[in-house]
């Protein structure tokens, strides 16, 4: 991981499209700061496509793709993706499984709740369950004591024992049922909303994030920054960011538009995404 401003100019010259993790990478000591919502709109406006990925719920992620300058959503750690049609005032909802496969996928992730707050003392299921379809978030620090390295763990083996995908973001353990990820849904929404294959395009993706469930984003694409507080899963990450922000949070997001803005301004000459 190097430097952001370490950076040569012109490294970022064919990036178009702006993939982002929100908690802890757009927020601050849990708050959207003014400095990241500022930096969404002025990159909406040099004329960049803005995508948030998360781990947040369905019920966040339909708020998000209505009221933010985004161009879509991805949530529940790659279970689906919402897009808001301004055009035709239609909000647009894939997931990655089918309404009975979700449903199935609950009653057994119920089990794996029980065995959770039976087994890891401090835990709590998190706060955003309620509005959730497809996976379940175990709160370790949001809303609860912040819990050592080795209760977060012990999450994990919880979720893995029941032969369930487990990912550790910096507030939530998320586990789901399903071949999918940040990633995969990722690559679905590039292939149905700008019918662009990202294996063959992520020079042209920069993807922005802060924790360990960010790594197989931070190891496909060449462009990738970790805003400053990645520094403290440095250990955890299987892959990391080629690029960090001096600041953390939603003050380095905003520190990294800043710099992106200032060195690739996208022109009237560079193609439309």
């Amino acid at each position: 991981m190097q430097p952001l401003r370490t950076m040569a100019p012109g490294t970022f010259s064919e990036v178009l499209y702006i993939l982002t993790d929100i908690d802890d990478t757009l927020t601050l000591a849990g708050k959207l700061p003014a400095s990241a919502y500022s930096a969404l709109w002025r990159l909406t406006a040099a004329g960049y496509q803005i995508i948030p990925v998360t781990g947040r719920p369905a019920g966040w992620c339909d708020l998000i793709a209505r009221q933010w300058p985004v161009a879509g959503v991805v949530g529940e750690n790659g279970a689906l993706y919402f897009r808001y049609d301004e055009r035709r005032k239609v909000m647009e909802r894939h997931y990655w499984k089918t309404a009975e496969e979700r449903s199935i996928d609950r009653k057994r992730l119920a089990a794996i709740r029980e065995e959770v707050l039976r087994s890891v003392p401090g835990c709590a299921v998190a706060a955003d369950q309620a509005y959730r379809e497809a996976d379940l978030a175990i709160d370790f620090c949001e809303d609860v004591a912040p819990l050592g390295r080795e209760a977060v763990e012990a999450i994990v083996k919880c979720f893995l024992k029941a032969k369930a995908i487990a990912k550790v973001s910096s507030i939530h353990v998320n586990g789901w049922y399903g071949n999918y990820d940040k990633l995969a849904m990722s690559r679905r929404f590039f292939a149905d909303v700008f019918a662009l294959d990202i294996e063959v395009n992520r020079h042209r993706v920069l993807y922005v994030g802060d924790s360990p469930n960010d790594a197989p984003m931070f190891g496909f694409f060449p462009h990738s920054v970790g805003v400053a507080n990645v520094l403290h899963f440095t250990e955890q990450l299987e892959h990391r960011p080629a690029w960090v922000t001096e600041k953390a949070g939603g003050d380095g997001f905003a520190e990294l538009v800043d710099y992106l803005l200032k060195i690739c301004p996208i022109s009237p000459s560079r193609p439309d995404p």
